[in-house]
């Protein structure tokens, strides 16, 4: 019987410990949100900025210029950095205070309906098709990176994930049943993956601009 009380326990506890990561997501997701927000619209910002300055002085160097590789002024000076006409941080200036309005909402009791979190759905998924878009851009067409843009990827990266598993889990978004087995490893190992993701693109960098930084580091 003792035995039986045992294995019970121990299954209840196995059992809690896997629901646990995403059972305190609605505890973790505003200040998530607040976060990456807040440094989604430094880094924009500070973008905004340099490329005034560089509008009105050619000469000017963005104090992130630090080589060949890692040089936010030839992102700047792309075609690329105002893909629509104007400048691409436009767009973080405008959505990253939405998500900071969300997150700080979130912390203050709000219950934000289902269409309120497609709508973020949508624009994350924008967002982060985007900034991988100028990733992509940035590596083999400018052929330098720009620290503040690397910055957005990783907090655009990190708030679409959760947002995507917040509206799964609430059902907001429907997961087709044959996709059950992986949306229940995936909520097991959501940190483990988004950590993984990171260390891909890590790794593609270091091994995209070896030529420079196989000298340098």
């Amino acid at each position: 019987m003792n035995n039986l009380m045992a294995t019970a326990k121990t299954a209840s506890i196995s059992a809690a410990t896997h629901k646990q990561p995403l059972a305190k997501l609605g505890t973790i997701l505003p200040w998530l949100l607040i976060v990456c927000g807040v440094i989604g619209i430094v880094a924009a910002f500070a973008i905004t900025q340099d490329k005034f300055e560089l509008a009105s002085n050619p000469s000017f160097q963005p104090i992130c210029d630090l080589n060949p590789i890692i040089s936010c002024g030839s992102v700047m000076k792309s075609a690329q950095s105002h893909v629509f006409g104007f400048s691409n941080t436009y767009i973080g200036l405008i959505g990253f205070p939405i998500v900071v309005t969300t997150g700080v909402a979130m912390l203050a009791g709000a219950k934000f309906k289902r269409w309120w979190w497609i709508g973020m759905q949508v624009g994350l998924t924008f967002g982060v098709a985007f900034a991988y878009w100028l990733l992509f851009e940035s590596m083999f067409r400018i052929h330098a990176l720009c620290p503040w843009c690397l910055s957005v990827d990783v907090v655009i990266t990190t708030a679409f994930w959760y947002v995507t598993l917040w509206n799964f889990s609430n059902g907001f978004i429907k997961l087709p049943a044959r996709f059950k087995t992986a949306g229940q490893f995936i909520k097991r190992h959501h940190a483990d993956i988004l950590v993984f993701w990171f260390v891909l693109v890590i790794a593609e960098i270091l091994h995209h601009f070896w030529y420079y930084f196989g000298q340098h580091l």
